[in-house]
């Protein structure tokens, strides 16, 4: 059956309805046999509790978000499930048992308001820092209501008094000044994008109604989104506009002289500024003047005389065929750069001065790890910041330091599963047209030479790099028992810049499946483990990764897990943020587009004459992100076909597909059970 004629005659449309009474009781009957085959044993129970008790324990490390001398913190735990919102100083945090101020109880908030409140964040005026706009999502969607808060009287300010107020929907607001909002938000008909985004932006005074705020820039309904915001930098106060046309491309704008002016950069480049210095971050070549600069580069230039025409660059980042720049943050007089070779973690710091910029080392970064920078605050001076740093098997450390100084230790994260004698190493396998895909594996060294259950976790999207982090659960679950884990770093993602990305873009997105398949096969090569014992798993993006290794390459594997997927290619479009991502995917409306994502659409290529190894599917009710119709379609398509599936869905949880902890480590370990009765006890089929 074609994917044209299936969507026509899609027997199971009627469950994208997501909260239609007929749907739900289809997945909560799935959701009974789920639980009875794999959450009724004394082994699920004391993994689900040692997961929850790592994610409630008290002693993990708060991490905190800097702004000026407040450092804030969201943080659960077993008596707040919901979550408090906090603050303390720095010199109270650097202290074994920090004083926090708790600003929002969130278990409270919830029931006095009768409602179930899920923490989506707060946007807080600077520099006073004594109100907030906060956003509060039911069950955990990515649709928020907004309002503000009074950090003085820690009171809500009720819009009759003034407050800021907006309904549930995917809003954006952000402060100009205490009595002043950048709004963007469900305004009516025609005010949202085809992705269900802002189209249009306002500027909004306190005490006038929503419907009376200024317009100052409308997007067209094909954009995924309009936003407009204020850059509060003391000397250098910047009003500016983001009009994403697409995933990856978008037009920022300055506000000069009543007028908005576009900066000319290219529009799939990242574009930064910082006082008078302009950074560029190209994804693909660029020739602005004379000189043609590589995809992956960081540019340099004077704002102002990039405004006035002049495109004149200094190059502070170049890449080459290992290393890619991941990311970067000023301090108040330093520029940090976070470079990833072969994967694996480099720092440096470049400082402008008369005579152009210096570059230097800023720390030495361990093997098999990532390290982060964080906590940098430009906008109210000073060169001090954190670095995170995470391995497989090593937990979080936190690290206070300057630029010039030496590092001191704020916090260490306990140790939540044995691993003694489990080791992390870095192989390549050999994609189908050659390509080298770096790929890590994580298992105790008594396993080497021996073949072994092994779960192997993947994505390639986006640009989003896969780097190491510590396993908890997975250490709990799975490393424990004597099972190896494997993170593949497949095309799609970032992890080589964006070329690596832009390589399996739309039409190439054969190769990220063709990836991991060759790193499932180089591990059955290696003697890491066999098909029958390997299994796969992904959310999201990256289950679409594993609807294609599903239908496409089912002889590799053993047992998949598909959590949150995009599985029916044909309508990701037509369903809540799906037309955000065509740029990523392709528009399945156009044939000749069509003609490539039919080709592995997962909904539109199940084989009945093949055998398939037993999945299981997990999504969220309450996911407005990747609609749950993906997941249940796929799931009552296969049990058609007698296929050995088996479905959970979450009511509540949002795009992470939990709401809580308690949630989370539900999931966390049914996840871990699964693949312990299908690969290691082998009751799969």
């Amino acid at each position: 059956m074609s994917g044209v004629e299936q969507n026509v005659t899609d027997p199971y449309l009627w469950l994208e309805d997501v909260t239609a009474e007929p749907a739900l009781d289809w997945a909560r009957a799935r959701n009974e046999v789920v639980a009875d085959r794999f959450a009724n044993t004394e082994r699920f129970a004391d993994l689900e509790q040692r997961i929850l008790a790592m994610l409630d324990d008290d002693t993990k490390i708060a991490y905190p978000a800097r702004r000026g001398p407040w450092l804030y913190n969201f943080w659960r735990d077993a008596e707040h499930p919901r979550g408090l919102w906090r603050r303390t100083t720095f010199e109270s945090y650097a202290t074994e048992n920090p004083e926090w101020d708790v600003l929002i109880d969130v278990d409270a908030l919830a029931e006095a308001d009768g409602e179930n409140w899920v923490w989506g964040g707060a946007a807080v005026l600077r520099p006073s820092q004594e109100r907030a706009i906060i956003h509060l999502s039911r069950g955990g969607a990515d649709a928020t209501v907004e309002r503000e808060f009074d950090m003085t009287t820690r009171e809500f300010v009720a819009p009759e008094d003034g407050g800021f107020f907006l309904p549930e929907a995917k809003s954006r607001v952000g402060w100009i000044d205490a009595d002043t909002v950048y709004v963007g938000t469900d305004f009516g008909p025609g005010s949202l994008t085809d992705s269900g985004y802002p189209r249009v932006a306002k500027r909004w005074r306190r005490g006038t109604e929503l419907a009376a705020a200024e317009t100052v820039f409308e997007g067209k309904p094909s954009d995924v989104s309009i936003g407009a915001g204020y850059d509060r930098h003391p000397g250098y106060e910047r009003h500016y506009l983001h009009r994403s046309t697409d995933f990856f491309n978008s037009e920022v704008s300055l506000l000069i002289d009543g007028e908005w002016r576009l900066v000319e950069t290219p529009t799939d480049a990242d574009v930064d500024w910082y006082r008078d210095w302009l950074l560029v971050r190209l994804k693909t070549e660029w020739a602005p003047a004379d000189t043609t600069f590589p995809a992956g580069s960081l540019l340099v230039t004077d704002i102002n005389d990039f405004l006035a025409g002049e495109r004149q660059f200094e190059v502070l980042f170049a890449p080459d065929p290992h290393t890619s720049l991941e990311s970067w943050g000023w301090t108040e007089n330093h520029l940090i750069l976070t470079t990833l070779r072969d994967v694996q973690t480099g720092l440096r710091v470049l400082t402008p001065g008369p005579d152009g910029w210096a570059s230097a080392d800023l720390s030495d970064t361990p093997a098999m790890s990532s390290t982060s920078v964080s906590n940098l605050d430009p906008l109210e001076g000073g060169d001090e910041f954190m670095l995170t740093t995470t391995g497989f098997t090593t937990p979080t450390t936190l690290l206070s330091t300057a630029v010039g100084e030496t590092t001191t230790l704020l916090k260490q994260a306990p140790t939540y599963f044995d691993a003694t004698g489990i080791e992390a190493e870095q192989f390549f396998a050999t994609s189908d047209d050659g390509t080298a895909v770096p790929y890590f594996v994580i298992r105790h060294r008594d396993r080497r030479g021996t073949p072994g259950p092994t779960i192997m976790d993947g994505y390639g999207g986006f640009e989003i790099s896969r780097t190491p982090a510590y396993l908890g659960a997975a250490g709990m679950g799975w490393l424990e028992q004597g099972g190896t884990f494997v993170m593949a770093n497949i095309r799609g993602g970032g992890e080589y810049g964006p070329e690596w990305h832009t390589a399996a873009l739309k039409e190439h997105r054969d190769r990220a499946f063709e990836d991991f398949a060759a790193v499932a096969r180089d591990l059955v090569d290696r003697g890491i483990t066999t098909p029958d014992r390997l299994g796969a798993k992904g959310g999201s993006n990256g289950g679409l990764l594993m609807g294609v290794m599903l239908t496409r390459y089912p002889e590799l594997f053993g047992a998949i897990v598909c959590q949150v997927p995009l599985l029916d290619m044909k309508r990701y479009h037509l369903l809540l943020a799906g037309a955000s991502w065509i740029a990523e995917y392709g528009d399945p409306d156009k044939p000749e587009e069509w003609a490539f994502i039919s080709e592995y659409s997962p909904y539109q290529n199940t084989d009945p004459g093949k055998q398939y190894p037993p999945i299981l599917l997990a999504t969220s009710t309450r996911d407005d992100r990747v609609h749950p119709g993906h997941a249940r379609k796929m799931a009552a398509l296969l049990e058609s076909q007698d296929r050995t599936v088996w479905y959970y869905e979450n009511i509540e949880g949002g795009h992470g597909g939990a709401a809580d902890n308690k949630q989370s480590a539900y999931l966390s370990a049914l996840v871990y059970e699964f693949f312990t009765q299908m690969l290691m006890e082998g009751r799969g089929r």
